[in-house]
Formats: C-alpha cells, structure tokens, sequence
C-alpha cells in the first residue's frame, strides 16, 4: 500500500508511523505548514513531498489530518489530484460538512479516529496512538465497495476498529460522546476558577474529582473553536439535553428526594459498566459471514452502517462480484459468535441471506 498523508501534525504523523509499522510500500507526506512536514520527516513518519500533487501520485490510500474548518477545501483539492482507484478519507471530528463537500465521488469515505493526546503536533507523534481506538468510517451510497474496503483494510491495520456509520447520526453521536464532555469541562473549570469562596480559591484547594472530571478542558483552541462551530447543532441539543437533567437534580435537592439521587446515582453506576463492558470489550475468535447482495449502488455502506449501529465489530470483509444481474458475495469477518449471530439476525430482517460460520485455524 502507498500513502499519502495530507496534513502532518500529531494524527497525521502517528498515521504515518503506523501505516510504515504494517509494512506500507511508501509513505509520502504534504503539509501547508513546511516546520511541521519537516518534524515529522525527521521522525520517519512520512517522506516529504515537493507538492500537494506530488504527495498524491501512485497512492492507494489518501488520509486528510488537517483541522475541520478546513477539511471541504482540503478534501476537495485532494480530490482533483488523487488517482481514480484511491481511497480517500479524513479524521475530522464532524462529518457533515467534509461528505457534503465530497459530493457524490465514489472515492471518499469519511472517517474520525476517536483517539488523541493532551500533546500536539509531529514532534509527539507515536505508532501506537490508534491500537485498539474506534475509528469511525462513513461511507456515502456511493462510495466504491472496493475503495471502501481499502479504507477500512488501511485503518485495522493501524490498529484501530473500523466502525461504519451514517455521516448525519455519527455527528449526533459525537456531540452526546466527545464534544459535550469537552464543553462542560471548560465549563466546570471556568466556573471554578471564576470566583473566591470566603478568600479561598477553589483551585488551589481542588481534590481528584476536579482532576478527573476537567482533564480535557482548555483543549486546542484552534481545534476546538472549529469543532464546537461545525457541530453547533447537534451539541445545542445535547446542551439542552443536559439542561433538563441538571434541572431534575436540582428539583430533587430542593425536595429532600434522597430516594431520586440513590435511584440517579444508581443509573449512573449501570451506564458506567455498560459503557466499560462495550465500548472496550475484547474480540472474541472470529466468526465469517458470506451474505448475498444485490448489485446496486448504497448496499455496502446500508449494511456496515446497520452493523454499527449495532455495535458490531467488523474486523474485516471481502466482496466478490459475480454480474450485475446475480449480484455478489459480500464475506465478513466478526470477532465472537454472540456478535455475529446478532449481525446475522440484522441482515436477515432486512431480507439478505446469511450464512455464519466459525473461523476455525488451520
């Protein structure tokens, strides 16, 4: 695999180092910023280019890393120049705007790795930033099955878990997940360091919990002004969301309701499990599925959109085409049998026949 890297700061350095960790043929990076392209080459996370285009010629994958106020016109330019059979993607925190600007070209798959640091820039970059993380792939209906599977082959091997999901619900999904947390931590720090208490300033004083719960805040503003406006939105109705509950907390401490703040805390206590037991649960062995498809454009990215949904692991697929009238074959590899007879189940409501099967070694 040859990549192109666009954008060369922490994400798209670390990409770079991990892509040429799994055995990538080359890995060529641009950077608008000249400082930043010549850190991360003096990292050996990618070789630099003379050009946007030069960095583009011959590649099979193209990642975009650059900020997402700036991601449509990126992604756009990236577009002119990349190859016809080259998978193009990004890691931008919001999708709609960068898949609106993509338009209908088969080659772009959305993504956003939900991984990162408290550091920035190529200087931090580090191989392994992505093991294990989520990272998020939005096909559009006409996104090409098999530049889609490019995508999703070049991110597993970063290490990450491709999760595929639809652009509008994705954007939701990170303003309850991602970009509320961060606005109420620079919330809660803000009103803490807003005033003194009887002389005493609350952040000199702070316990643990202060700690934990505002890790985040002060984020970089230049990242974080741009995803908050991009994602305005969605993150209002979380906000307002958020404002009814506060609501229902403080109606229930002016009404001594202790038996509402045990059955609160409580609800708490089972969502935190949950959220532990799924969103970072081990694979199980694999299980393969072979579901017969019909040749028409959105069938791939309806199904791996539905599996997320779902929260199925998809650890890797293969489709087979055999004619336009037949349709084809589309193989799917999911860790655990629980997850691939759910997954089964799934597709067969939605009237595709599926057959599952262990992976057994050979």
């Amino acid at each position: 695999m040859r990549l192109a890297v666009v954008g060369t700061g922490l994400i798209g350095a670390s990409a770079g180092l991990a892509a040429k960790r799994a055995g990538a043929s080359a890995v060529v990076g641009w950077d608008d910023d000249r400082s930043a392209l010549d850190v991360a080459a003096e990292r050996e996370a990618v070789d630099p280019a003379g050009s946007l285009a030069d960095a583009l010629r011959d590649a099979d994958v193209a990642l975009v890393a650059v900020p997402v106020a700036a991601l449509p016109a990126v992604v756009g330019a990236v577009l002119q120049h990349a190859p016809a059979r080259c998978a193009v993607t990004d890691v931008g925190s919001t999708k709609g705007a960068v898949c609106a600007a993509a338009g209908s070209d088969s080659r772009f798959v959305g993504g956003h790795p939900i991984c990162g640091a408290e550091t920035r820039g190529p200087g931090r970059a580090s191989a392994d930033l992505f093991e294990g993380a989520t990272w998020f792939l939005t096909p559009l209906t006409t996104t090409e099955p098999d530049l889609y599977r490019a995508a999703h082959a070049f991110v597993a091997s970063l290490g990450a878990r491709p999760f595929a999901i639809d652009p509008e619900a994705h954007d939701r999904l990170v303003a309850v997940t991602s970009h509320l947390p961060h606005a109420l931590a620079n919330v809660l720090l803000n009103q803490a360091g807003a005033s003194l208490v009887e002389g005493n300033d609350p952040l000199a004083t702070a316990g643990g919990s202060l700690r934990d719960m505002t890790r985040i805040a002060g984020a970089n503003p230049r990242i974080w002004v741009d995803i908050f406006l991009e994602n305005r939105i969605a993150l209002a109705v979380a906000l307002a969301e958020h404002r009814r509950r506060v609501e229902q907390l403080e109606t229930a401490l002016a009404a001594g309701d202790a038996g509402f703040l045990a059955r609160w805390i409580g609800e708490a206590s089972g969502n935190r499990r949950r959220m532990l037991d799924t969103a970072y649960e081990d694979v199980g062995a694999l299980h393969r599925m072979r579901v017969h498809v019909p040749d028409r454009p959105g069938v791939l990215a309806g199904i791996f959109q539905a599996l997320g949904a779902a929260r199925i692991n998809v650890s890797d697929f293969d489709l087979e085409h055999l004619s336009p009238d037949r349709g084809g074959t589309l193989t799917i590899l999911v860790g655990g049998e629980s997850d691939a007879l759910v997954a089964a189940r799934l597709l067969e409501e939605q009237g595709y026949g599926v057959v599952v099967a262990p992976v057994l070694d050979e």
